[in-house]
């Protein structure tokens, strides 16, 4: 079976880390069928917006997109941000932000004595609501009584769906769920989603529950990551932890995300979560090995299992035997490391 998959390199290092992940891809021979989308900073320079206005018309029409970075100092973070990648979030109803966290063998780990069996997590982040609901505004502005609202937004049903989510990964992986929260002083939004959490937890008698305030988690997950299994969070919360859980798992440049709308016919976004690395933007030094690991998750989502290992087979080669770039501990270039997975990856299809 052919998917339509479309193709968001994006801005900063994005071009660079999306074309090893589709070589990548293709060294499969799976014959998926890409379409090549412009938008970003510059669509926005040349239009006066991120992305046009049928984009979300245009991204229904593909099973998957895969999308490298956006972002640029040319364009204000917020304009980048609400122009693009939260819109999609948020219009396709992207409820599932699903970031794995794991140590591979031959990455360095900033944890002294920590090893691949040490650190192995899952988080899955709420995406369409809390802090980045949008909800909010300013009053006399440039007065000194502005004034500046953001209004966190918690609804049962957007908690529950992705508590109960995190729960399934939890049954199928260890059998233990975190969930972060601030409810000792956020005494509306997250004590509403401490008892929907109890009460899906009914549900899974094999799944440990713990509750545990993100502050108090930040720390643990340093000090003892290898006791972390399944986290759920809010879309804040997940979002600075995961960043935190990259940097544990040898940097940046190793984390993948899907953005999912499970059960739901809608195209998943997979996409590294790095950042679009401006100042080493065409250096040919970044690491493209989130790319590749989003591509994996995306062909996992679209039914490709045995594709799907052999990508992640050929990743964990690549990371154990080399080349890496720089930023874990090498010296090879992005398309060298590309290279490598490529010809890994065709050797086992």
């Amino acid at each position: 079976m052919s998917h339509r998959v479309a193709l968001l390199a994006g801005d900063g290092v994005g071009p660079e880390v999306v074309a090893e992940a589709r070589r990548a891809v293709d060294a499969l021979g799976l014959g998926l069928e890409w379409t090549e989308l412009p938008w970003g900073s510059a669509y926005y320079h040349e239009h006066g917006e991120m992305m046009p206005a049928d984009a979300l018309d245009v991204l229904r029409a593909h099973d998957a997109v895969l999308m490298g970075a956006v972002g640029d100092p040319s364009v204000p973070d917020h304009v980048s941000l609400w122009g693009l990648i939260l819109p999609v979030r948020q219009r396709l109803d992207l409820w599932a932000n699903v970031r794995p966290a794991r140590l591979l063998p031959g990455i360095p780990c900033p944890l002294a004595g920590r090893g691949p069996a040490d650190v192995d997590m899952l988080f899955v982040r709420e995406n369409t609501e809390g802090e980045y609901a949008g909800v909010g505004g300013r009053a006399h502005r440039g007065l000194g009584s502005e004034v500046a609202l953001e209004t966190s937004v918690f609804t049962r049903g957007g908690v529950e769906r992705v508590v109960r989510f995190a729960f399934e990964r939890a049954a199928e992986r260890r059998g233990v769920l975190t969930s972060a929260t601030k409810s000792n002083a956020s005494r509306y939004g997250y004590v509403l989603w401490d008892e929907v959490v109890d009460e899906v937890a009914a549900d899974f008698p094999g799944v440990r529950v713990e509750r545990v305030l993100v502050d108090a988690l930040a720390a643990r997950l340093v000090r003892d990551p290898g006791s972390l299994d399944v986290v759920v969070a809010s879309n804040l919360f997940a979002d600075i932890l995961t960043d935190l859980a990259a940097a544990v798992q040898g940097g940046m440049g190793m984390a993948a995300s899907a953005n999912l709308a499970p059960d739901a016919s809608v195209p998943g976004l997979f996409e590294p979560v790095h950042g679009s690395a401006p100042d080493i933007a065409g250096r040919g030094v970044a690491n493209p090995i989130g790319a590749i690991w989003s591509a994996a998750l995306m062909l996992e989502q679209l039914g490709e299992h045995d594709a799907a290992a052999a990508l992640m087979s050929a990743l964990e080669a690549v990371c154990a035997e080399g080349p890496r770039t720089r930023d874990v501990g090498g010296t090879a270039t992005t398309r060298e490391v590309g290279d490598a997975v490529a010809r890994r990856a065709a050797a086992s299809g």
